[in-house]
């Protein structure tokens, strides 16, 4: 049995209980599963075995990668702005250099005049019918390497959807709750995620 097999059976079993118990508040059904970054392909198969291991005691799960999310809010700036979206953040990546185009993409997924990435999970959420089913948030590294903190997503969904949620979070661990995405060795270790950490 592997070790993130292990890690994961505390989750699953919670997962598996009537109702959940994964979630620390009423109006934030979501817990984290972390792993180490380095672990991301062996996760990703775990992760679709929880996912048939959970469909065959009845429930049902969807896997959200949050690239696709982070694609779909590009494409969705440009449908509000022929000028901006991905092609502008090459340009500006080009011209400026990649510290600033990160900027850019935080931008847009952060402010209310683009696409909060929060509202765009809400609005894929908000098609889940909540009594029985269990979204996966993966594919988590491609908000790296500072795209959008995962932290404040999870402080923006509070009260947005009552589906049960686990974001897969490839980072270190300091102490109980101190996350460092991705380890980067550059990142604090964020304690405030106010939701129940595995792994």
């Amino acid at each position: 049995m592997s070790s993130l097999k292990d890690s994961i059976d505390p989750l699953e079993s919670d997962l598996k209980a009537t109702p959940p118990r994964i979630n620390v508040y009423h109006d934030l059904p979501f817990a984290i599963m972390r792993y180490d970054s380095t672990d991301e392909w062996e996760m990703r198969r775990e992760i679709k075995l929880l996912a048939t291991r959970l469909e065959a005691v009845g429930k049902e799960v969807c896997i959200i990668p949050m690239s696709e999310l982070l694609w779909a809010a590009l494409e969705k700036v440009h449908q509000k702005d022929d000028d901006e979206g991905l092609d502008a953040v090459i340009a500006l990546e080009t011209t400026r250099g990649y510290i600033e185009a990160q900027q850019q993409v935080t931008t847009y997924l952060s402010s209310k005049v683009w696409v909060p990435l929060w509202d765009l999970l809400a609005e894929r959420l908000a098609s889940i019918n909540p009594a029985n089913s269990i979204v996966f948030l993966t594919r988590v590294a491609a908000m790296s390497p500072g795209f959008f903190h995962m932290s404040m997503l999870l402080d923006k969904m509070q009260s947005k959807t009552k589906v049960t949620t686990i974001l897969f979070y490839p980072g270190s661990i300091e102490g109980t709750t101190g996350l460092r995405f991705m380890d980067l060795k550059d990142r604090d270790a964020l304690g405030n995620y106010r939701v129940k950490i595995y792994g």
